[in-house]
């Protein structure tokens, strides 16, 4: 079926169905509803070669992996980000080109990108501290969305990004009303921005529940099991152990659990965890009763929001720069629990 055919399907103009299709904002919700759904129906697809001749597109957005970053492509926060993401191109009409390059390597690529018409825009991942990507981009003049956000970026962008302040304020403070006063962070890179919020928003509960942050409950690594492991087993070695812990992956609690089991405590009774995005498809949090508690956020919401946002941007390169912001929930699962009362020869050494 062509794009005139299921036009006249739905008794609508060619132009009208384009547009809903590549989500165009003069497209009432319900008529883009019902496109999408008759597209889906009678499985139609845009003739991509067609767009690109009429419009001069490449139709394919771009995702740059630098190499010291590879480990991202097995993440499944990453897979569910691309996965999300690669849903709306299709939907679009749009392909995805993935580059994984040596990291000294990663400017050129987006010049190239650029030079060659290769694609149409780009998403940025892992946004550092003044990033020094986003001026490349406004220079070079390819379009592209931030997931996640770059303190001290100069330059307007369009981003889409989780709370990740307010979400480890909020967690801490559920610690605090807990009982719990001995609260270890165990965060991402800190030159990460979403690392940089975290931090801030542990801090600042801390601050207003009237305590002071111990240096030795803080911990800042790559997010790995075995990393998430030894940060805990440090911390719950020290004289005046922490009774919960703040974590910043599912992958980064796997290592706690297994630390706090190695010392002959129990999660939840002796030592309570919050993780934060825990709703995955590939590394899910309990079935009917979550086992960790969470700060949740969707990812693959956030893939969606990014992509969409992106093919507006190529849609209309006069429109200022967007953002979206989401909130994350707290999700209560079986790893929280009451503070231990101090008890002489509670750890195991």
């Amino acid at each position: 079926m062509n794009l005139k055919e299921l036009s006249a399907l739905l008794g609508l103009s060619p132009t009208t169905v384009s547009r809903a299709l590549n989500g165009y904002p003069e497209v009432n919700e319900a008529t883009r509803e019902r496109v999408l759904a008759a597209a889906r129906r009678y499985n139609y697809r845009p003739n991509t070669r067609a767009i690109r001749l009429a419009t001069g597109r490449a139709m394919s957005i771009g995702h740059v992996i630098p190499i010291a970053s590879r480990h991202e492509m097995v993440n499944p926060v990453f897979a569910d980000f691309i996965a999300s993401a690669g849903e709306v191109y299709s939907r679009l009409g749009y392909d995805m080109v993935l580059s994984v390059v040596p990291d000294e390597d990663e400017a050129a690529a987006y010049r190239d990108l650029k030079a060659r018409g290769t694609v149409d825009g780009v998403i940025l991942h892992g946004p550092r501290m003044n990033d020094p990507r986003l001026p490349l981009l406004h220079e070079i003049g390819l379009p592209f969305v931030v997931h996640g956000r770059a303190t001290g970026t100069p330059v307007p962008y369009s981003w889409c990004d989780v709370n990740n302040r307010r979400a480890f304020a909020r967690a801490t403070d559920f610690l605090l009303d807990l009982g719990h006063t001995r609260i270890g962070l165990i965060n991402g890179l800190e030159f990460m921005d979403f690392a940089i919020r975290r931090r801030a928003g542990y801090l600042d509960a801390l601050a207003a529940g009237g305590l002071v942050a111990d240096p030795d409950l803080m911990s800042s690594n790559e997010m790995t099991e075995g990393l998430g492991h030894r940060a805990a087993r440090r911390m719950l070695a020290l004289a005046d152990r922490p009774t919960a812990f703040l974590v910043s992956s599912m992958i980064l609690g796997l290592g706690v659990r297994r630390a706090i089991e190695e010392a002959g405590l129990r999660m939840a009774r002796d030592v309570s965890v919050i993780i934060h995005d825990d709703e995955l498809s590939y590394l899910r949090n309990g079935e009917d009763v979550p086992i960790y508690t969470a700060t949740r956020s969707s990812v693959r919401e956030a893939g969606r929001i990014a992509a969409e946002m992106l093919i507006d941007l190529i849609a209309h390169p006069e429109s200022p720069p967007r953002d979206r912001l989401l909130e994350a929930e707290l999700i209560i699962g079986q790893s929280t629990g009451p503070a231990p009362r101090p008890q002489t020869g509670d750890r195991t050494p």
